[in-house]
């Protein structure tokens, strides 16, 4: 065992060490799934107008919110161990297949079926996770599976970028992407006995669980902050991306090391967020700080017209501090009121991810349609000022 050190003080909370295992998976699915996050937007744009980019991500996270909604049905069926096995496999034949760079249709199809399985997949992590985390500690042990995550966030935008420049050799991402997804194959199954906690999951349908989430303000609360946090996350991914580098001008020698540098304030952030949101805090005052450094970010991303390195580094880094904050309080208030049983509940906030992504593309086909994608980012900080109340209907834990 180990123990935790934060600020010169000793905590009590202990590290098991399936945790440490359970990290170290959650940092290699990250560091596949982050690979192609920043440039799939791009590749896209290789084989259909820039109009209709917004398609596939719209596509894409329909499929996936209606996925999610079954996928309970499959984990207690299956367990959670089988069921993660059989999603990764899915994702790695449809990362190869996008490495071949097939037809349109083909791309279309594929690129659904890579996008539904990675976010499945972190549905599966979550349950792991959560079967080994004490309610008492739950805002640390996040905090540290989150940090993990956000590390290998850092490294794929960098090291995704060096494969790109020059002759934009799109398909080498997708085939790290899917070596990488294997060794996380193989972490998992070669530690099924650490990682794999026999579960009574509850049995709520659907229908009980909306209403639950509903009648709960708390619950209520953290999904439409997450919903928001995805808003904002989409236009990071799709549009941001395009933007900077279609527009301004930059390079992806330089977007690699801008990207990279931007996501460290997860690193930074989180852990000490969630300390003081088990000790001291609470989550309600750093959730509503990391809003309102959202929608300031994206008053930014609209009114700034410079093409310094430096000013669009500092912008960008100032938002990610934002969204680490929002992302370490979601995590930490949804998962005190939660358990890993509780696989309907945790399956429910994960929709808050397609949903968030499905809005952002739709609004960001719409407003494409009319205008230049920065209006798209000033439209968004506007829908951000409703996300306030979402945060005080939430009953804090301290």
């Amino acid at each position: 065992m180990y123990r935790f050190h934060l600020f010169g003080k000793i905590s009590n909370f202990k590290i098991k060490k399936s945790l440490i295992i359970l990290y170290l998976a959650g940092f290699v699915l990250a560091l596949s799934s982050a690979f192609p996050a920043y440039i799939n937007s791009s590749f896209i744009e290789n084989f259909v107008d820039t109009r209709m980019v917004g398609l596939f991500f719209v596509a894409a996270n329909i499929a996936t919110f209606f996925a999610m909604l079954f996928f309970p049905a499959m984990i207690r069926r299956f367990s959670n161990l089988l069921s993660s096995k059989l999603v990764m496999l899915l994702n790695i034949v449809s990362l190869m297949i996008l490495m071949m760079s097939p037809a349109p249709i083909w791309l279309f199809v594929f690129f659904i079926g890579m996008w539904i399985t990675s976010n499945l997949l972190w549905i599966n992590m979550d349950l792991f996770v959560e079967s080994f985390t004490d309610n008492s500690s739950t805002g640390k042990t996040r905090a540290i599976y989150f940090t993990f995550m956000n590390l290998g966030w850092i490294f794929s935008p960098m090291l995704a970028s060096r494969l790109v420049i020059g002759n934009d050799h799109y398909n080498l991402v997708y085939l790290v992407s899917a070596i990488l997804l294997l060794f996380f194959y193989f972490v998992i199954v070669f530690n099924e006995k650490r990682v794999s906690k026999v579960v009574a999951y509850d049995k709520m349908n659907l229908w009980q669980t909306i209403v639950d989430f509903w009648k709960n303000p708390s619950l209520k609360g953290v999904y439409f902050v997450s919903f928001f946090l995805n808003l904002f996350f989409n236009s990071a991914v799709v549009f941001i991306p395009i933007y900077l580098h279609s527009v301004i001008g930059f390079d992806w020698s330089v977007l690699g090391v801008m990207f990279s540098i931007m996501l460290i304030p997860f690193v930074l952030f989180e852990i000490p967020a969630g300390f003081l949101a088990d000790k001291y805090l609470g989550e309600k005052e750093l959730m509503f700080t990391g809003l309102l450094i959202l929608m300031i970010s994206l008053l930014l991303f609209f009114f700034v017209k410079s093409s310094s390195i430096f000013v669009w580094g500092g912008i960008l880094f100032f938002s990610r501090i934002g969204a680490a904050l929002i992302e370490a309080m979601r995590e930490s208030r949804f998962f005190k009121i939660v358990d890993a049983e509780n696989v309907s509940h945790i399956n429910f906030l994960r929709t808050s991810y397609p949903l968030g992504y499905l809005v952002g593309s739709g609004l960001g086909v719409l407003i494409l349609s009319f205008y230049e994608v920065q209006y798209l980012f000033l439209f968004l900080a506007a829908i951000f000022l409703f996300s306030f109340y979402f945060v005080y209907i939430i009953k804090d834990s301290k």
